[in-house]
């Protein structure tokens, strides 16, 4: 696999990503729900300050900051590690997995490096509301709710301050826990409740696939394999030669 196929992998996740977290983001009020295949697969729109599905570092802005430095690193060093593997040869499946974790890591990045730069913000409304289609939601919702872009620097925070935009719903079950179920018997359950985006979702893929085929995806690269045989081939004594 050659290092310009991984990258347009990590091209194509981005565009998807950052092209329906743009929509979402300037035709949505926070808190907007529609329903696109029932109940069960849902757009929701929230931002979130922190890591994939919502979950947080800290509270406070120097967390996000933090979160957003690491993140950056990770990128940085994340694409030079993406071309050390591919020069060493190792195969399409653990690089495949590698460019859609990058791509993850950068779609989201996007978000926290430039958003706050160049969005309005989009406070958690009073005016979201839960629509049967898309096409409903855009004749009845209140449009002043909506962020717009801004010119750059004018939007609702800073540099690596910005929000990462989460959209992607799909409580597959959603149902009251019988009263016999400890310390949360009586209780509404969701499963599956975080809300993600397509970033998340590569992350997830990448990872999970590296898991569940590690042996078959994770080996030594044919050409470190043979360098290291002639190795030991090398380090041989006479005697062990001539026993072969």
């Amino acid at each position: 696999m050659k290092y310009r196929n991984a990258l347009l992998i990590i091209l194509l996740v981005i565009v998807a990503d950052q092209a329906l977290k743009i929509y979402i983001k300037t035709h949505f009020a926070n808190g907007d729900d529609v329903r696109v295949m029932g109940n069960w697969f849902r757009l929701h729109f929230i931002e979130n300050e922190g890591m994939a599905y919502g979950m947080k570092l800290s509270e406070s802005p120097i967390g996000k900051i933090v979160l957003s430095s690491f993140r950056l690193v990770a990128v940085i060093f994340g694409f030079y590690l993406l071309k050390k593997l591919i020069n060493k040869g190792y195969g399409k499946g653990i690089l495949i997995c590698g460019s859609l974790i990058l791509a993850g890591a950068l779609g989201n990045l996007i978000d926290s490096m430039f958003y706050g730069l160049i969005f309005s913000d989009s406070p958690y409304s009073c005016f979201s509301g839960n629509y049967d289609s898309l096409s409903n939601l855009l004749q009845n919702h209140n449009k002043e709710a909506v962020a717009h872009l801004t010119s750059f620097g004018q939007g609702y925070g800073k540099f690596l301050q910005g929000k990462v935009v989460d959209m992607l719903y799909f409580p597959m079950l959603e149902t009251t826990l019988p009263n016999w179920v400890p310390f949360w018997g009586g209780d509404h359950f969701t499963f599956f409740e975080p809300v993600f985006n397509i970033a998340d979702a590569a992350i997830s893929i990448g990872i999970i696939t590296l898991l569940l085929f590690q042996k078959q995806l994770v080996h030594t690269p044919p050409a470190a394999a043979q360098a290291d045989g002639q190795l030991v081939a090398d380090h041989e004594s006479p005697e062990d030669a001539q026993l072969k």
